[in-house]
């Protein structure tokens, strides 16, 4: 019971983080989102555990060589703190060990909730307050099209492969304006291809795994549509940087237009999207209507015409 009331002291401290340095000013830096994510991973290696950050530190940390379009993109307004937790993927054989490893880091675990126990993760709150770790085990199963990562999460260290950073972000049906400037950032930071590697997305991949899947189809290939359709309204990249991505987007979808399609998915398609192709998943920005084609129309309103070749 002991135990219990710490764990319930610590937790009502969440928003009010603890010991932060006043030059903050109440804003955690990236920067330390992006070396704990990177010691986390490196830790966990060292105790012979799999930890892959994910997300949108996940992708910060694997495309640092395009910091200047991630902050001219602005993931968030100016004065706004930019990442607010941490996300990895483990294997669910290890479960059982992540405990102790994080408790060895100073982290305090969160007792299990119905919601952490129905979406199979583990939550563990910073030494001082900071913010919160979220560990998924196997399966993204909090997600409008659940990924399965068993067997991929030795393709990169210390993030999840380029591939999978860009599933993560895709299958979102409505995709949020600090997720899409994220999928913008990744995409122009590496290339497609049609095999796997660490510094390029797997077309192939991602056009077999969609063959399967009319829903995952469906709303991937309308949000790469969208994305393209946001890079004539976005103002702050370079023409260069927007040629690029859409020659990445376009060489995607034709990759996952020319993968022969399953009989699954060839039925599922006649019924279209008359029925509900994906699970619905509640989330502060599903909910604001902060969707890619709200982003887009309100650029169009401020008068910001789509940029010219």
């Amino acid at each position: 019971m002991a135990g219990n009331a710490r764990e319930s002291g610590v937790w009502m401290n969440v928003g009010r983080p603890l010991d932060m340095p006043k030059e903050w000013r109440g804003i955690i830096p990236s920067e330390l989102f992006l070396s704990e994510a990177q010691r986390v991973a490196e830790e966990g290696a060292k105790s012979g555990l799999v930890l892959r950050a994910m997300g949108g530190v996940g992708v910060r940390l694997h495309s640092m060589e395009h910091v200047d379009l991630a902050r001219r993109l602005g993931r968030l307004g100016v004065g706004q703190q930019e990442f607010t937790d941490l996300d990895f993927m483990a294997y669910k054989r290890q479960r059982n060990r992540m405990r102790d490893f994080f408790e060895s880091l100073g982290y305090l675990k969160r007792r299990a909730t119905l919601s952490s126990a129905a979406s199979e993760r583990q939550i563990y709150l910073h030494p001082k307050g900071w913010f919160f770790i979220d560990v998924f085990f196997d399966k993204l199963i909090v997600a409008n099209h659940p990924i399965d990562f068993r067997n991929r999460l030795e393709l990169d260290m210390p993030t999840l492969s380029v591939t999978d950073l860009l599933l993560e972000k895709l299958q979102i049906v409505n995709l949020g304006e600090k997720d899409l400037k994220d999928t913008v950032t990744l995409l122009v930071a590496h290339e497609v291809r049609e095999a796997e590697g660490k510094e390029n997305v797997n077309a192939s991949y991602v056009a077999e795994l969609l063959s399967k899947d009319w829903g995952f189809w469906y709303t991937v290939t309308n949000n790469l549509r969208g994305i393209a359709s946001f890079a004539d309204v976005a103002e702050t990249m370079t023409r260069e940087e927007i040629n690029l991505l859409l020659s990445r987007i376009n060489k995607l979808l034709d990759s996952i237009e020319k993968e022969p399609k399953t009989s699954g998915w060839k039925m599922r398609a006649i019924v279209g999207p008359r029925k509900r192709w994906y699970a619905p998943v509640e989330t502060a920005e599903t909910v604001g209507d902060f969707g890619i084609w709200r982003l887009i129309q309100k650029h169009k309103q401020q008068g910001k015409e789509p940029t010219q070749s």
